[in-house]
């Protein structure tokens, strides 16, 4: 009668008796003992798996909240019913879950190329949304101009708040995904993104649409920080720059395109200027359902989700993930979260100076949506929407300087495979080299070429936008490869901190940008930029010679060292 009436608990310890002789095989309390690989065979997975605990309690702020709590002069509040407190636990790392060695099938690393291209496919299509976003619109600006009879500097809002949206919705939305995962964050995001994209193409008056358009930004910003994430999730140092050339194809493929799109789009009397936000809506409704299907990337929760699992099943409450020690309240997730990517930019040397050059890049790029329309539909007379045609070969360029990365990693590659040494994060800095010279050159022949008007056939400007996009990939690309690789861990806040930065200059450069053309003209206001390119030219040289240094003296790359 008793056999007939075991207790879940009972049930599994008689099954794992009956295995506890295949080495294989653990028992359920010995599954969540973590395992320390020796330093001779660690893999470079086991290496961060052993870090992984100590920097997710850094993450949490779960030591820091332990010792608050312990100088508390309160009295211990009472177990209720005149129960006494119950003993204490004993040592706790034996409860503490980890993964399974470096070839646990549920470590993101691990899982199936199909698994990870559907994920990476999915991230993609809303960064893409996003970015096309921040760029489609602009071609909007003349009919909100008419409409609402408004000037250029009004009218370019619906832009510049789009990306000043983008500058602080990642400081919010990077650490959050350091906290509860990935994929609950991201849906969020995409969800309000097209919420707030189909309000600016319904908006009756141009506050509703400014205002829209701000928080279609912040609140679509999500895939700006959490896909490179996701990306250091699933893919190892040795594919991760690879896969990250497909996000920053998303990230610059957008607004490269965006324009032209826009610009047939508000030409077409059957379409107008609101169906540049319908279209974005619809991209990002795209992402929105795709992301559903997704799964969580992020190690620390998919370890509380296994930790879960096993207490339930073993009826062992004392089992726990290290990322779930600490329930934080709002209060310090602002406080320790929330705040971590400006302290990062702004203690971090390695990541305010790159991130200060990739945020000059990168607002160089939303100038050229002022600067190529002036030079094609004013001083070539092209019409709108042919005129944004140019944008075509700066993309071209984008993809050149893909493969250009692509040249710099298999060499690495060969070089680690040679040697037998890993590689430093340095050794993304390589392709910068050559982007950065690009980049300079590209901005003085399409400046020149382009003052000139028709006295130059319009191939010499058009061609000089080849560069400046081979140079685009080839700066941001490293840039964030490197940051990532610096720091692994907290990518995701890392990410956040150059992204504010970066979209600042964004939103703050097309501002200003017409009547710096229309002023300087053309030729001697592409000089000064060109110039300030040229200054920056040493600034990959310095850091591949005294990236080391900087990151022996940073707390954060530290916790992978």
């Amino acid at each position: 009668m008793n056999s007939e009436h075991n207790s879940p608990r009972d049930s599994i310890s008689d099954s794992a008796l009956d295995v506890s002789s295949d080495p294989n095989m653990h028992h359920p309390n010995q599954l969540v003992l973590k395992e320390h690989p020796s330093e001779e065979t660690e893999s470079p997975l086991s290496h961060i798996i052993s870090r992984r605990s100590s920097v997710s309690r850094r993450i949490t702020g779960a030591e820091r909240i332990f010792r608050r709590a312990s100088t508390l002069s309160s009295p211990l509040p009472r177990m209720g019913e005149g129960k006494d407190y119950p003993p204490e636990l004993p040592e706790r790392l034996p409860y503490e879950v980890s993964f399974d060695g470096p070839d646990d099938p549920t470590h993101p690393f691990n899982w199936s190329w199909r698994t990870k291209f559907y994920i990476s496919f999915a991230c993609c299509i809303t960064a893409l949304a996003v970015t096309m976003g921040s760029a489609m619109f602009a071609a909007a600006q003349p009919s909100l101009m008419y409409l609402y009879n408004i000037g250029w500097t009004t009218s370019a809002l619906a832009t510049s708040l789009f990306v000043f949206g983008f500058a602080s919705g990642p400081i919010i939305w990077g650490p959050l995904s350091e906290v509860y995962g990935r994929k609950t964050p991201l849906l969020i995001s995409n969800f309000g993104f097209v919420c707030f994209s189909f309000a600016v193409a319904t908006g009756k008056d141009i506050q509703t649409i400014l205002i829209c358009r701000f928080f279609a930004g912040f609140i679509g910003a999500a895939p700006l920080v959490i896909v490179p994430a996701i990306f250091a999730d699933l893919f190892n140092e040795k594919v991760r720059s690879k896969a990250l050339a497909i996000f920053a194809m998303a990230l610059f493929g957008g607004p490269m395109i965006a324009p032209l799109m826009g610009g047939f789009t508000v030409k077409n009397d059957d379409l107008g200027w609101r169906w540049t936000g319908y279209f974005i809506a619809i991209v990002g409704s795209l992402g929105f359902i795709l992301c559903c299907f997704i799964k969580e990337t992020f190690a620390d929760v998919i370890l509380m989700d296994k930790a879960e699992v096993l207490r339930r099943r073993t009826g062992i409450w004392g089992i726990y993930a290290p990322h779930e020690e600490v329930k934080l309240s709002i209060s310090e997730i602002a406080e320790n979260q929330v705040s971590r990517p400006i302290k990062m930019l702004f203690t971090e040397p390695i990541l305010f100076l790159i991130s200060l050059y990739n945020a000059f890049v990168y607002g160089l790029l939303y100038m050229f949506l002022t600067a190529i329309p002036l030079i094609f539909t004013g001083t070539y007379g092209w019409s709108a929407g042919v005129g944004e045609l140019p944008y075509i070969a700066m993309f071209i360029g984008s993809l050149i300087g893909g493969v250009i990365c692509f040249a710099f990693e298999f060499r690495n590659q060969k070089i680690v495979n040679r040697t037998g040494k890993p590689s430093t994060p340095e050794a993304a800095l390589l392709p910068i080299m050559v982007g950065s010279i690009s980049f300079t050159i590209g901005i003085f022949w399409l400046g020149w070429a382009g003052g000139f008007g028709p006295k130059v056939h319009w191939i010499v400007p058009t061609l000089g936008a080849v560069p400046i996009g081979i140079g685009l990939i080839t700066i941001f690309l490293p840039c964030l490869v490197y940051i990532i690789d610096c720091y692994f861990v907290v990518s995701a806040s890392a990410v956040a901190g150059n992204t504010f930065l970066r979209s600042s200059f964004g939103a703050a450069f097309p501002l200003f940008s017409k009547q710096m053309f229309e002023n300087m003209k053309i030729k001697w206001a592409s000089t000064m930029i060109g110039c300030i390119a040229a200054v920056l030219i040493p600034v990959p040289f310095l850091f591949y010679r005294y990236g080391p240094a900087l990151r022996r003296k940073s707390q954060y790359c530290a916790a992978l060292d």
